[in-house]
């Protein structure tokens, strides 16, 4: 198995307003510039599905496998024989909150997947939670 966690400490932003981004899902390619589109039908819950195309990549079906209001949920994207499971969690901590995401591929490929496809996500979080930050203290305002 391949694994890699990202974290970083914010001030100033909630659970509740990062939360509120993270579910809004339909709006993930307006503060991600690497999506060409997400789209989630239904309520952001577990056992339910959305489709993300990240620029110039293939469409993907992600199947939410844990979800609990303004701390964690847990997403999985299935591949020829790997599936990669990206958590993420938000930890307070006094006045800060930690921004904590962990992608893992498990399966016979996940050599090949964690090269292709999940380095280049985990390479991208700094940016990506900067995003989420951003978009969170927007809506907060």
């Amino acid at each position: 198995m391949w694994s890699k966690t990202y974290r970083q400490r914010v001030k100033g932003v909630s659970p509740e307003h990062l939360w509120n981004v993270w579910i809004d899902v339909n709006y993930w390619a307006a503060w991600q510039d690497d999506l060409e589109f997400a789209r989630l039908e239904g309520a952001f819950e577990v056992g339910n599905t959305f489709l993300l195309r990240p620029k110039g990549g293939p469409t993907v079906t992600i199947k939410i496998i844990r979800a609990e209001k303004g701390v964690n949920f847990t997403d999985l994207t299935k591949f020829p024989l790997a599936e990669m499971i990206g958590e993420h969690d938000f930890i307070v901590h006094g006045d800060e909150l930690e921004i904590k995401v962990t992608m893992s591929v498990r399966g016979p490929l996940a050599f090949l997947w964690s090269r292709v496809v999940a380095q280049g996500i985990v390479d991208d979080l700094p940016h990506q939670t900067q995003c989420l930050i951003e978009r969170a203290q927007k809506l907060a305002s």
